[in-house]
């Protein structure tokens, strides 16, 4: 009887160690699945067609490593990424943790603005209101308990249908799906902004971390953890693929048509374009999801780095999120969406991968720091890679951003 007990016990574990992992997968490919994330993909697919494929492959190996090597030194140190850089260097946790939480409330804004532009697609409710509405239903999340449950199956749950929808809409456009997959691998045209782009748009800022410290908080830690880990960021990047070659497929099917795709909102001309009417409450539908896993996950991820500096931030960290929130809304609600502030925080999200990740792989070879856990060579050469690319190529953005702030 004991033994079959043991058994069961073992079983709910590993369905709830499973339930967790697809959870941090999935918050981290909501939380970059978002408003900027459909336009950036519809303005590439028209600019480049077919060959864009090739972007998303290359984007995506990019995310692969850095997803890898961050997630794993978070969970063999049972560290928040803040406390891993502090460790290597005191006030650089601190420094970092300032440049997510601002880029986190930036983007949020944005975040909370999409909600309310995917509701009025929807239902032709206000933008405002609706992003007062979509505010309410993610405080909600936070309100219970058991809040990173709830906000593991809302992602989970949310994600599901924006595949689905966007699988549809693909189905519909009648995509050259032979060209793209040709050019995916030969293409006639590469374009290294785009590339870039994605990669800062997938893995940049908080989202590099919004998986990692999912796990630790479900108590997911160690080198014993190493296998799940992995599976899980794989699965995250994965389900952020699967979305970016729906919507690329969609995108391509409208382009081949000869249709023009309208440059006020790319997305939701893509969805007019193949489906009319019902192609835009659609969009409105994918729209909302995108933003409000967004506002979730940027809210959950950015109070992550700041609650280890205080006993008190840790004890109500589910009320800062929602103030978080709340101030986002405000934001957007009074002012509506800074762009000039939105572009340079763009730039700076730009140089948070690299400085990140650079600061994630010098821990990794500090035995203070992961002890007797030696991090694969095959993981470390391609992150000191991405670090190199990524940090060039942000503080070419940056440089190119700031005179535009004075214009």
């Amino acid at each position: 009887m004991e033994e079959v007990k043991l058994t069961t016990d073992v079983k709910n574990k590993k369905k709830t160690n499973w339930s967790v992992l697809l959870g941090a997968a999935f918050l981290m490919a909501t939380s970059s699945i978002g408003p900027g994330f459909l336009t950036q993909t519809t303005v590439f697919t028209q600019q480049l067609g077919a060959s864009f494929g090739f972007v998303i492959l290359v984007s995506l190996l990019l995310d692969v490593f850095a997803q890898l090597n961050i997630w794993r030194i978070i969970v063999v140190t049972g560290l928040r990424g803040q406390e891993i850089a502090n460790k290597v260097l005191p006030g650089l946790g601190v420094f970092l943790a300032i440049l997510i939480v601002i880029g986190g409330l930036a983007f949020n804004i944005g975040n909370v603005a999409g909600a309310g532009l995917g509701l009025n697609a929807m239902l032709s409710i206000d933008p405002i209101v609706g992003a007062v509405i979509s505010a309410v239903f993610a405080i909600f999340i936070f309100l219970f308990k058991e809040a990173g449950k709830v906000m593991d199956k809302a992602a989970q749950v949310a994600g599901g249908v924006m595949i689905f929808l966007m699988f549809y809409v693909a189905i519909s456009t009648v995509p050259p799906v032979g060209e793209a997959v040709v050019r995916t691998f030969v293409p006639s045209e590469i374009n290294i902004l785009s590339i870039v782009t994605l990669v800062g748009g997938t893995v940049g800022g908080y989202i590099t971390f919004a998986g990692g410290h999912r796990l630790l908080d479900a108590g997911i830690k160690g080198v014993k953890a190493l296998p799940d880990v992995t599976k899980s960021s794989v699965s995250g990047i994965a389900i952020t693929g699967v979305m970016r070659v729906a919507l690329f497929l969609a995108a391509l099917g409208v382009v081949s048509q000869g249709l023009q795709i309208d440059p006020a909102n790319p997305p939701a001309s893509v969805f007019n374009l193949a489906l009319g009417e019902i192609g835009y409450r659609i969009f409105g539908v994918i729209m909302w999801a995108a933003a409000i896993t967004s506002v979730v996950g940027a809210a959950y991820t950015s109070v992550s780095f700041i609650k280890t500096f205080h006993p008190l931030l840790e004890k109500y960290q589910n009320w800062i999120i929602i103030g978080f929130i709340i101030l986002s809304t405000i934001t957007f609600a009074l002012i509506g969406k800074p762009v000039k502030i939105l572009i340079l925080v763009g730039a700076l999200n730009g140089l948070i991968l690299p400085l990140a990740l650079g600061t994630l792989l010098i821990a990794a070879n500090k035995k203070s720091i992961v002890g007797s856990y030696k991090h694969p060579i095959w993981l470390t050469i391609p992150g000191i890679l991405v670090v190199v690319i990524m940090g060039v190529l942000g503080i070419m953005t940056l440089f190119e951003q700031i005179p535009l702030m004075f214009k």
